[in-house]
């Protein structure tokens, strides 16, 4: 009691405080970047009429350089606010903004026009009026092929007929032209359905594509790894090459120092050749014949995979008859001590 109430600290207390700085300063490692002095970079926010495919993680660009990525986008009543985060960058309180396409296939990115005498506030939105969203060809298709479904192309036809015959009294030029629409009208109205299947396609095609942008992008990105790799081994294939050529020139060297010799040698083969192409007959009839001898010799004499045959007088019948037998080998044997005892 005594040591506590000299230093007036609980240790209660002093837990309690270390626990919560170690929480706060673990709260702020997952906000570090966040920070707008030493963090990743400066938040800023815009507002859009449409997001027009735009994602989070795309890059926000000044003059073509990469500054930043895009935090969040979410829709904020009628308009789409985005959040992006800017660093090493210079943000005017005039800034611009516009959503341009990235690739063919659909990315998008910011564009940003620093503008204005004062750097801006973080806290301030850019507005719509500072603000544009790019141009959607795949939408742009698909509106258009709704809006040409809903077209009357026989009353479409009909009314052009009808300012073709109002203006029939009007100058040959004129009536040319309007006789020209006219036709083209007809044309239009008789191609209804083809148009109709046409516009159906562009609307699949643009949908697969879209479907598609991942392995499109896939694709992409391994032919720039091959062309990256091939790059890599330049060098390795011009080794190659050089050690090609030197082998060649070596396989020249080494034929024009032996051609005395390799000249006769393939004459010899040529020759030898001919004479087995002039034999070929021949040869192809012995081959012929010799299977049925064969066959007709094995089943004589052939005994499994033996041949059984008996030759008889191959010696004089003058020489005398030779004793063949002989006594069997004695064989030495050990006994119980060790030395040795003939064999029975």
């Amino acid at each position: 009691m005594s040591d506590r109430s000299s230093s007036g600290r609980s240790p209660v207390t002093v837990g309690f405080i270390g626990i919560l700085v170690l929480l706060m300063l673990s709260t702020s490692a997952f906000f570090l970047n966040s920070l707008p002095m030493i963090g990743a970079g400066v938040i800023y926010s815009a507002d859009f009429s449409e997001a027009a495919g735009l994602k989070p993680d795309a890059e926000v660009r000044v003059a073509g350089v990469k500054v930043g990525n895009v935090r969040a986008v979410e829709l904020d009543g009628e308009k789409v606010r985005v959040d992006m985060q800017v660093s090493k960058a210079w943000i005017g309180n005039q800034t611009t903004a516009s959503i341009q396409i990235k690739t063919v296939l659909g990315q998008k990115y910011i564009a940003l026009d620093p503008q204005g005498s004062e750097l801006a506030d973080p806290k301030d939105v850019i507005p719509l009026s500072r603000t544009t969203s790019p141009y959607d060809v795949i939408e742009a298709f698909s509106d258009a092929a709704d809006q040409i479904e809903e077209v009357d192309t026989n009353q479409l036809a009909t009314s052009m007929r009808t300012l073709s015959d109002a203006f029939s009294g009007t100058p040959a030029d004129l009536r040319a032209s309007l006789d020209g629409l006219t036709r083209l009208s007809e044309t239009i109205a008789s191609r209804d359905q083809k148009v109709q299947e046409l516009l159906e396609a562009t609307k699949d095609t643009s949908k697969i594509l879209a479907d598609r942008n991942q392995e499109f992008e896939r694709l992409i990105n391994g032919a720039g790894q091959l062309l990256e790799e091939l790059n890599n081994r330049q060098q390795s294939i011009s080794r190659l090459l050089s050690s090609t050529i030197t082998l060649s020139d070596a396989l020249s060297g080494i034929v024009k120092d032996n051609q005395e010799q390799i000249g006769p040698t393939l004459e010899t083969l040529r020759q030898v050749i001919e004479i087995l192409n002039d034999q070929n007959e021949n040869l192809r009839q012995s081959l012929t014949y010799m299977a049925p001898f064969y066959r007709l010799y094995a089943n004589v004499l052939g005994s499994g995979r033996w041949f059984d045959s008996v030759v008889t007088n191959i010696l004089p019948p003058a020489l005398p008859q030779q004793n063949t037998t002989r006594l069997p080998v004695q064989q030495k044997q050990l006994n119980n001590g060790g030395g040795t005892v003939a064999g029975q």
